[in-house]
């Protein structure tokens, strides 16, 4: 038997929180896996699941990476001295020149930093952040009519095999 308890094979991997629209709304360049500063109410609440980074964005100020517009529901029993503000701040943490890599990129006509997701990794929880791009509509409906081919040949191909 393994030496792990089984609180720590839980929350391993695990994930926690998805942005579907991003791919959708943006082309992907790059993607990065950052840490994140969190409050005890917060990694609580992050373990029942309860975290919505549809609406989040990335932003850089004085050389830092700052998740906006994400939100962290409290608990029902968070303590009470402690003020819990679902929609606040998040400090991303990244090696000094993964920033400076992503400045220059933003500053480039066009370019955006998103939230893709939130997971466990280990014991710590990590946010995968994007450098995209966003779409025009005729993108969109491109896209959408690649997925429907693709889904359709994989039907003619399953059907062709019996």
């Amino acid at each position: 038997m393994s030496g792990k308890n089984k609180k720590d094979s839980k929350n391993s991997g695990g994930t926690i929180a998805l942005n579907k629209k991003a791919r959708h709304d943006y082309f992907i360049e790059e993607t990065y896996e950052a840490g994140i500063a969190l409050q005890g109410w917060e990694v609580k609440s992050l373990r029942q699941g309860r975290a919505n980074i549809s609406e989040g964005y990335v932003v850089v100020k004085k050389n830092e990476l700052f998740l906006f517009g994400s939100t962290i529901t409290p608990l029902d029993v968070a303590c009470s001295y402690v003020v819990c503000d679902p929609q606040r701040t998040r400090k991303l943490l990244l090696h000094e020149r993964e920033i400076s890599k992503l400045i220059g990129s933003t500053q480039r006509q066009g370019y955006t930093l998103i939230p893709l997701s939130l997971y466990w990794k280990g014991r710590h929880i990590k946010c995968e952040i994007a450098l995209a791009r966003g779409k025009k509509e005729y993108d969109k409906r491109d896209s959408i009519k690649q997925q429907d081919w693709q889904r359709e040949k994989a039907r003619i191909m399953k059907h062709s095999r019996r």
